[in-house]
């Protein structure tokens, strides 16, 4: 692994004089190195930075891997990683048209990365540094703990998907610098929406006479507000100041609680353990965004790549070798998702929609088709409205404010379904529906939602701690209940209790019999079975499971 030589990092570096051009911000320092095939596969594993702490899956994650090389040689074009400055790997093969694409797709995702709000968490350190610093103090134990730092590792890894990353941005974006007190913060947002509940009417009066307090008298306007506030409502003080206690004292996720709480983790001799755990957790949140703005980041990049190549005047000569290997990176599969293409489309569709002013309540409000079709106010602010977009959603809130029916409609999107011919022995899909509905709802189930899992504090005595799934409509996997809670249980240092939802057993569902002699599917479609849920406790105690319903 290399830097680019001098000639490659001068199409770099056009390429980010065109791409600031063309509105896309980021920061001037870049590093780019020169990879084998080989160098990826062993950078893989560590989602891409070289730094990252080592543990043993890794190996195997690589030998496999390895194998697959050798069997299906592939050749990936690149990966970044979001560092301060950013980092990115490029195959040592590549021609300069190439690279030019490459380069483009690459300073998308950079600019996603530095001004997307999700990513707020990673803007103000070099991860990329603390990782190797975290490595050497991860090595260090382990020449003087040996394996029990991977245990430590794994049980920790086992609930590194439940760290508190939404809780993080509240912190981020509540704090005093956003423009906004402790107290107008809880006011908005917990005392009138959660404890009096008003009306939406109520609720912008109360911001209005805010605001008045405040533009009249920017010194003491906000005392003013809260002075009447507390002359109608003389508990608003005592609530507010038990809220800023239990905000205090409630941990941001399972791995910081049993950081501060487990009485074993205290003791003298496993205190190195809090540091295994605390890189573990900061690893895992740092990680977070990037899983939940694939859709999005993908897509950023990919339409920016399109749009800044086909105008460079670099690509001459080129332009059929771009439109092949294009075509492999956004084709939009009939089966499937590739979140390149679905995300490229998108961004394209609202740029279009938003330069007609189709973004209004006036073209929602339109139920016929010729006046919907026909509509255009030329606003001139499609690629302004993309720009906010990139800025303040993620791939849920992405696909469920814009994938309508008119996106479905315009790509020829449809959801496939599968059923087994058993004459032909074969597996058929069809065309299962072109519901705008139906497509949202099958991207919803394709994005990442872990399980919420909440401490019950007042459950958790006599040193076994207390878990609640909050069900959402999906059941755990019972298969890695088991290590999981061993794992909680070792770090906690004592029983683990967990209550969730499983189904109840019902029987197969029935199927229609098909007639013969008449035309049809070779099997017919069972008919949906009503699904009941019961609720479970599982207890993990001296290493042994066991389930009660409740």
């Amino acid at each position: 692994m290399e830097l680019i030589d001098q000639h490659t990092k001068k199409i770099m570096e056009g390429c980010k004089a065109r791409a600031r051009d063309a509105g896309l911000t980021f920061e001037d320092e870049s590093l780019e190195y020169i990879v084998t095939n080989r160098d990826l596969i062993e950078l893989s594993p560590k989602v891409m930075i070289p730094t990252l702490y080592d543990y043993w899956v890794q190996d195997v994650e690589v030998l496999k891997e390895k194998g697959k090389y050798e069997l299906y040689p592939g050749n990936p074009y690149e990966t970044v990683i979001n560092t301060r400055p950013a980092i990115s790997f490029y195959n040592d093969n590549n021609p300069d048209w190439l690279n030019v694409m490459i380069f483009y797709h690459v300073i998308g995702h950079i600019d996603f990365f530095q001004n997307n709000l999700y990513f707020r968490h990673t803007w103000d350190y070099d991860f990329n540094g603390e990782a190797l610093s975290d490595k050497r103090t991860i090595a260090k134990l382990r020449s003087e703990r040996g394996r029990w730092v991977d245990y430590v590792i794994e049980f920790t890894r086992g609930i590194d998907n439940l760290v508190g990353y939404h809780s993080l941005l509240s912190d981020l974006f509540s704090s005093p610098n956003n423009g906004f007190s402790a107290k107008v913060n809880y006011y908005f947002d917990v005392y009138l929406q959660e404890i009096v509940k008003v009306n939406i009417s109520k609720y912008i009066k109360q911001l209005e006479t805010y605001n008045t307090c405040v533009t009249e008298d920017p010194v003491l306007g906000e005392e003013t507000f809260f002075s009447k506030i507390e002359r109608r409502h003389p508990e608003f003080g005592n609530l507010f100041k038990k809220y800023q206690e239990e905000k205090r004292k409630k941990p941001q996720d399972l791995i910081q609680f049993l950081m501060e709480h487990s009485k074993m983790l205290r003791k003298e001799e496993n205190q190195w353990m809090l540091m295994v755990m605390h890189v573990v957790r900061k690893t895992g949140l740092f990680f977070q965004p990037q899983i939940r703005t694939k859709i999005m980041n993908e897509g950023w990049a990919s339409y920016w790549h399109e749009t800044l190549y086909l105008n460079d005047d670099r690509i001459k000569g080129h332009e059929v070798d771009f439109a092949r290997v294009n075509a492999g990176v956004t084709a939009m599969p009939r089966v499937g998702l590739n979140p390149y293409a679905l995300g490229m489309r998108l961004f394209y569709f609202l740029e279009k929609m938003a330069e007609k002013g189709k973004i209004s309540w006036d073209f929602q409000r339109m139920n016929d088709a010729k006046m919907r079709d026909d509509f255009d106010t030329h606003t001139g602010q499609g690629r302004d409205f993309i720009f906010k977009v990139r800025e303040n959603f993620c791939d849920f809130t992405f696909i469920h404010n814009f994938v309508d029916q008119d996106f479905v409609t315009t790509n020829k999107l449809f959801v496939a379904g599968r059923r087994l011919n058993q004459k032909k022995m074969v597996w058929e899909y069809f065309v299962k529906s072109r519901s705008a509905q139906d497509y949202r709802k099958m991207l919803m189930e394709s994005l990442y939602h872990p399980p919420h899992i909440e401490i019950d504090l007042e459950k958790t005595k006599d040193n076994a701690l207390y878990l609640i799934h909050q069900f959402e409509g999906k059941p755990l996997l019972t298969e890695y209940i088991p290590n999981t809670m061993l794992g909680i249980e070792y770090l906690w240092g004592g029983p683990v209790q967990l209550e969730t939802m499983e189904v109840v057993s019902t029987p197969q569902a029935s199927r229609t019999p098909s007639i013969p002699g008449l035309p049809g599917p070779a099997t017919d479609p069972p008919k949906p079975r009503k699904i009941k849920w019961k609720r479970v406790l599982y207890t993990m105690k001296n290493r042994k499971l066991s389930k009660n319903t409740l």
